[in-house]
């Protein structure tokens, strides 16, 4: 939807260039923004992500980061949308990173990529089955359609009721998740095409519906 203010975390672990040209083209008003005031007062938030668990949550903590996304996010009850390593923030840990909190906004645990005769990491172009009908974040999207993958873990939520989207990849990965107002996505929707830019797309949709409860 055009004209959605979308704050992109500029936090020094993240495609954030393109994320910032995705969300651009399917009509969103990007800032690049590394700062914490800045980030607590968002309209809408998206942390990117690549690299290791404990690296990005230390991180985002030393910049003052984590606090203002818990302001914007949990107190203030804006949209989110955490891509890769994003959504795996949204856990409670990580066997990547042990004794190292996550964000904790969903309940869940970060485990590695198992599987007899797979590649880790699992790399390439993969199917996203719906786990239920009727997601808006997949509106227009057919079931089974391909997303971009780069990733040696893969988020393990409590509560299936959280789960939006799995992956097959030797066993069922979990490649979208969605609390209320916090949405994960484990594939790149930035690099994966049309698809991935009709998911930015309902994304920002979903974002100005009012209530995601």
């Amino acid at each position: 939807m055009s004209g959605r203010n979308v704050t992109v975390v500029n936090y020094g672990m993240g495609n954030i260039w393109s994320v910032r040209n995705a969300l651009s083209f399917v009509g969103a008003n990007v800032i690049l923004s590394s700062d914490p005031d800045e980030i607590a007062r968002a309209e809408c938030l998206v942390l990117p992500g690549v690299g290791v668990f404990g690296t990005a949550i230390r991180r985002l903590d030393s910049l003052g980061m984590q606090a203002a996304m818990d302001e914007a996010v949990l107190h203030r009850g804006i949209p989110f949308l955490g891509i890769c390593i994003g959504m795996q923030l949204l856990a409670g840990g990580s066997e990547e990173s042990a004794n190292v909190p996550g964000l904790g906004w969903i309940p869940g645990r970060v485990v590695r990529v198992r599987g007899d005769n797979i590649r880790v990491p699992h790399m390439g172009f993969s199917a996203a089955n719906m786990a239920c009908s009727g997601s808006e974040l997949f509106d227009n999207i057919p079931d089974g359609s391909d997303f971009y993958f780069v990733h040696s873990y893969h988020f393990m939520p409590e509560n299936e009721a959280h789960v939006v989207a799995w992956t097959e990849y030797a066993n069922p990965l979990v490649s979208v998740v969605q609390k209320d107002n916090v949405v994960g996505a484990q594939f790149h929707p930035e690099k994966s095409q049309t698809c991935g830019l009709q998911f930015l797309a309902n994304f920002l949709e979903w974002s100005q519906a009012g209530s995601h409860a």
